[in-house]
């Protein structure tokens, strides 16, 4: 059990970060969430793996997978320490969730897996894969038109839970599952990093100092380029059903590269032109949605309704939310 002067040393050093976040630095909400997402893809990247079985079905979406994995791992330790060492020189604290790794997040025992503590839980993910068609439909957008329900690439993952990972070597042993497994990941990685790519240019307009924008406005582009390669190999994945055999949970992944409807194709990448700021303006490729209201307490439900943080502390959960309602608070110009 973690020693709970730990965890109240986190929440006595709030009001010193609080004060930077009024100031207009959103970079301690930000150092979380990148924190979070290096927790996500590190797994995979640095021995979360099963070096066989596991490698090679990733790569049936793409060769260099592995490749992949690592660089985007790479490239949110990178953000992670940039921003909190620009917390510490402008005199806050700098923001860390590892006292949060806890046993009650379930990880993987299986061969390869480094057996450390996790943050985030990678096997009960619920994946909404609605942006999947959000980027291909031309005539809506969701800044404009909340209600409107874009269409799941893969429906079955957005009930259930299904796991992105081995959780045992047992679930090397049937193919098929382990396939379904890697789609899955595939699928996970650009779910979480559509959500980055609308998150800084959604907080950029919070900031309210020339340089914690230039921050956010060029780390922002990195998690589109990371969104467009992820998307690009999510296309690939296998038409396949499988069922877990530890949950009964059935999956199937529909063939997307051979899709007649447009707004589920793969090969369809490039964001289509759609309203944007007002319909009477011609339509334009952009980034959606990007709208600021809200915009960092929506990533933290959104995480959790993934299953990201199912076995996580209400110690947690309080201080995601508390740093969050802080961002929302930021105003421009203030």
């Amino acid at each position: 059990m973690r020693d709970m002067r730990e965890v109240g040393s986190v929440f006595n050093r709030r009001n010193n970060r609080r004060s930077f976040l009024k100031k207009g630095a959103l970079a301690a909400s930000a150092t979380v969430g990148v924190g979070l997402l290096a927790d996500s893809s590190s797994v995979l990247a640095s021995g979360g793996l099963t070096p066989g079985a596991y490698t090679a079905a990733l790569q049936v979406l793409d060769g260099d997978m592995p490749q992949y994995i690592h660089d985007n791992t790479d490239d949110e330790f990178t953000h992670q320490n940039f921003l909190n060492a620009y917390l510490v020189s402008k005199g806050a604290d700098p923001v860390s969730l590892e006292s949060f790794r806890t046993p009650n997040v379930p990880g993987s025992t299986a061969t390869g897996s480094s057996g450390k503590l996790r943050l985030t839980n990678l096997t009960q993910l619920t994946v909404d894969t609605s942006w999947w068609s959000r980027y291909r439909i031309g005539d809506q957008n969701p800044d404009l038109n909340p209600s409107f329900v874009f269409p799941q690439a893969v429906p079955d993952l957005n009930k259930g839970q299904h796991t992105a990972i081995p959780r045992t070597d047992a679930d090397t042993s049937d193919p098929n599952f382990l396939q379904a497994i890697a789609n899955t990941a595939g699928f996970h990685f650009a779910t979480i990093e559509q959500g980055g790519t609308s998150l800084y240019p959604a907080m950029a307009q919070r900031a309210t100092h020339r340089e914690v924008l230039r921050i956010l406005i060029s780390i922002g582009p990195t998690e589109t380029m990371h969104f467009q390669t992820w998307q690009d190999k999510a296309g690939n994945a296998p038409m396949l059903t499988a069922v877990d055999p530890v949950t009964g949970v059935s999956v199937s992944f529909p063939d997307l590269t051979h899709s007649a409807d447009e707004s589920l194709k793969a090969n369809l990448i490039m964001p289509e032109p759609c309203p944007f700021l007002s319909p009477s303006l011609p339509r334009c490729s952009i980034i959606r949605p990007t709208e600021t209201d809200g915009i960092a307490m929506g990533v933290v439900n959104f995480l959790t309704a993934m299953g990201l943080f199912i076995g996580q502390s209400p110690q947690f959960f309080e201080l995601l939310k508390d740093l969050a309602a802080d961002a929302d608070h930021a105003r421009h110009g203030v």
